[in-house]
C-alpha cells in the first residue's frame, strides 16, 4: 500500500539513538505516566465527590486534570511501546489521530485557562454579580464551546495535512506532529501554512490576549482596594497565573523551535515539555494552594489507608 505519494506507515527516527538506554527511559516514562494518572485522577475524584467543591473554579480545575489525562494518554502509551520495540512505525490513520489528540490537548489547555481567567475576573471585579453570571448553565456552555471549537479548527487543519501526497515517511520526532508531516509533502503547502497560522491565532493568541487582559484588570482592581483584599485576590489567582505562564512558555518553545533543526537532546526536551510538565505541575499547584482541595485529598488518602 506504499507508493511515492501515499505512505501507509510513518517511522519515528528519534528513537534510533535511544537503544542503549531504552529500558531506563521506559522505566522513567512509565513512572511519569503512573504519577500523572494518579495525581490527576485524584484531583478529579476529590472535586466531583465533594458537593462543596461543585463551584465553577473547582470544576475548571477538574477539567484541567481531565485534559491532562487526555493529552498524556495520547502520547505516553505509544511512547512506552516504541521504547521497547525495534521498529518505530505508526500507521497513517494512527499518526493523524495522535496529531489531533496532541494539538487539541494543547488548545484545550488554553481555552480552560481562558474560562478560568474570566471566572476570576468576574469573581474579583464583579463580586455581587458573580453567582448570577457564572451559573451552572453558563459554565456548561462555556466548557462545551471551549472543547468543540478547537476540535473543529484543528480537525480542519489535520484533514488538510491528511490529503497531502507525501515524498517520504520518516519523522524526526518522538511522536507525530503536523509540521513534520507537512514537510514531507511533494506539493506546495501554502494553503496548509495559511490555515495553520489562522488556527494558531484563534486557538492560542486570542485566548492568550484575553487571559492577559483579565489579569491586568484584576491587578488594577487590587491596587484600588485594601491590602487584605489584594492578598486574598492574589492568593486565588496565583495558581492560575503560575499554570498559565508555565504552559505559555512550553507551547511557544514548541511552536517556535519545532521548525528549526536542533540538537536531538534539545529537540526532545522542547517537544515534550508542554505535554509532560503541565500534567505533573497542575495537580501540585492546585492541590497545595487551595486548602479545600488539599484538605479533602488528605482525608481521602487517610481514610483509604484505614
Amino acid at each position: 500500500m506504499e507508493n511515492g505519494s501515499h505512505r501507509y506507515y510513518f517511522y519515528l527516527t528519534m528513537y534510533k539513538d535511544q537503544q542503549n538506554f531504552r529500558y531506563i527511559y521506559f522505566t522513567l516514562v512509565l513512572i511519569l505516566y503512573l504519577v500523572i494518572l494518579f495525581m490527576n485522577t485524584l484531583i478529579i475524584l476529590v472535586i466531583f465527590s465533594e458537593r462543596a467543591l461543585h463551584q465553577p473554579m473547582y470544576i475548571l480545575i477538574a477539567c484541567l486534570s481531565v485534559n491532562s489525562l487526555y493529552g498524556s494518554t495520547g502520547l505516553l502509551p505509544k511512547m512506552l511501546g516504541d521504547l521497547l520495540l525495534d521498529t518505530h512505525a505508526v500507521s497513517r490513520p494512527a499518526c493523524f489521530m495522535q496529531i489531533l489528540v496532541i494539538y487539541t490537548y494543547g488548545s484545550y489547555e488554553f481555552t480552560i485557562l481562558t474560562i478560568m481567567a474570566y471566572d476570576r475576573h468576574v469573581a474579583i471585579c464583579e463580586p455581587l454579580k458573580y453567582h448570577s453570571i457564572m451559573t451552572t448553565r453558563t459554565l456548561a456552555i462555556m466548557v462545551a464551546v471551549g472543547f468543540l471549537y478547537p476540535l473543529c479548527a484543528i480537525g480542519s487543519n489535520v484533514s488538510l495535512a491528511f490529503q497531502l501526497p507525501l515524498c517520504g515517511n520518516e519523522l524526526r520526532k518522538l511522536y507525530c506532529s503536523n509540521w513534520s508531516v507537512v514537510q514531507l509533502s511533494c506539493v506546495q503547502t501554502k494553503l496548509n501554512n495559511i490555515v495553520g497560522i489562522i488556527i494558531t491565532v484563534v486557538t492560542v493568541f486570542l485566548p492568550l490576549f484575553f487571559i492577559l487582559y483579565s489579569y491586568i484588570k484584576i491587578l488594577a482592581i487590587c491596587q484600588r482596594n485594601s491590602s487584605e483584599y489584594k492578598r486574598k485576590a492574589l492568593h486565588t489567582c496565583l495558581p492560575h497565573i503560575v499554570t498559565f505562564v508555565n504552559y505559555s512558555i512550553a507551547v511557544f518553545c514548541e511552536i517556535i523551535f519545532s521548525r528549526y533543526e536542533l540538537p536531538d537532546v534539545v529537540a526532545v526536551i522542547l517537544s515534550l515539555e508542554f505535554l509532560i510538565i503541565p500534567p505533573v505541575l497542575n495537580p501540585l499547584v492546585y492541590g497545595f494552594n487551595f486548602p479545600e482541595i488539599h484538605r479533602r485529598i488528605f482525608l481521602l488518602l487517610t481514610s483509604t489507608k484505614i
